[in-house]
């Protein structure tokens, strides 16, 4: 049996402003539909993703901003940074965690830079939408085998 994870719901406060947001920074708008006054789901994937998210009202009782580590995959992170960056996307520098494999909560194992040898899944950068939704970008080249 596949399980495929196909949708992240983002809370937003702002549906609108989150739509520009996803919008300046590439992601494509597959749907913008209203019913009412208090429903309303805006769905983006993406750019090369299975994965979609989710921005609405009436979809979901998470506070705005509370979604962390949401993680977009990337081949050549400096490219992805930069490209956010020239969209107006404010994006710490490139790091790594100081015990490696995985990143830990908050910064304070953050280390400035690429992961040692440049492996893949090791390095990170990070980003928020305008309510506080926290992205990173996790650069990997190569996949750990059955992936």
């Amino acid at each position: 049996m596949d399980y495929l994870l196909e949708v992240i719901v983002l809370p937003v406060a702002d549906v609108d402003r989150a739509k520009e947001f996803y919008k300046r920074i590439g992601f494509r708008e597959d749907l913008d539909y209203v019913d009412g006054q208090d429903f309303r789901v805006v769905h983006f994937t993406p750019p090369g993703s299975h994965c979609s998210i989710v921005v609405g009202k009436g979809i979901g009782t998470a506070a705005p901003g509370s979604a962390e580590n949401v993680h977009l995959i990337v081949r050549d992170i400096e490219e992805a940074r930069a490209d956010l960056v020239g969209r107006g996307v404010e994006v710490s520098e490139i790091f790594h965690d100081a015990d490696g494999v995985f990143h830990h909560a908050g910064d304070e194992k953050r280390v400035p830079g690429f992961y040692p040898g440049r492996l893949s899944y090791g390095s990170f950068a990070s980003f928020s939408d305008p309510d506080g939704n926290g992205f990173l970008l996790q650069e990997v080249t190569e996949r750990f085998p059955g992936r």
